[in-house]
């Protein structure tokens, strides 16, 4: 190996503990611990290389009745989102627990299946990637009516 690509070696390695040092003094300088939930030197990381893509809604036609962006589900209610070209991210949210099953990304070859509570804010969030059309399922517990809303 020449000199030259050493030294580059030597600066690239440079360069991943700083940023590794500055992540965990963000993180570390606001004086709580974290917790599962807490993605502040992830989150920071990615507000310095530009935020993360997500599926407009406009893309998202529903087998439900809709109103805006704001789905009325009454049991369950199939999502079909136009191809995304690349990967994004679907945000569903409702004040309520649902349901959401869709299909892995990347032609994983399985379908994902998650229940989803609502937060200490009282909104339950789900987030779900999709890189190609899909078909998204969303259902609301014990099958009764719930308002889902498509977006952040």
């Amino acid at each position: 190996m020449s000199g030259r690509r050493k030294l580059l070696l030597v600066g690239l390695a440079v360069l991943l503990v700083v940023l590794f040092a500055v992540a965990v003094a963000v993180g570390a300088g606001r004086g709580d611990r974290g917790g599962p939930d807490d993605d502040g030197a992830v989150r920071w990381l990615g507000r310095l290389v530009g935020d993360s893509a997500t599926v407009d809604p406009a893309t998202v036609r529903a087998g439900c009745d809709r109103t805006g962006d704001t789905l009325t589900v009454v049991g369950a209610c199939v999502l079909r989102v136009a191809d995304p070209d690349g990967l994004r991210t679907l945000v569903l949210r409702s004040p309520s627990r649902f349901r959401v099953t869709a299909p892995a990304p990347r032609d994983a070859g399985f379908t994902v299946d998650d229940e989803v509570e609502p937060a200490e804010d009282g909104t339950a969030v789900a987030k779900v990637a999709v890189d190609r059309p899909s078909e998204v399922t969303v259902g609301c517990a014990g099958g009764v009516a719930c308002a889902v809303t498509i977006g952040s």
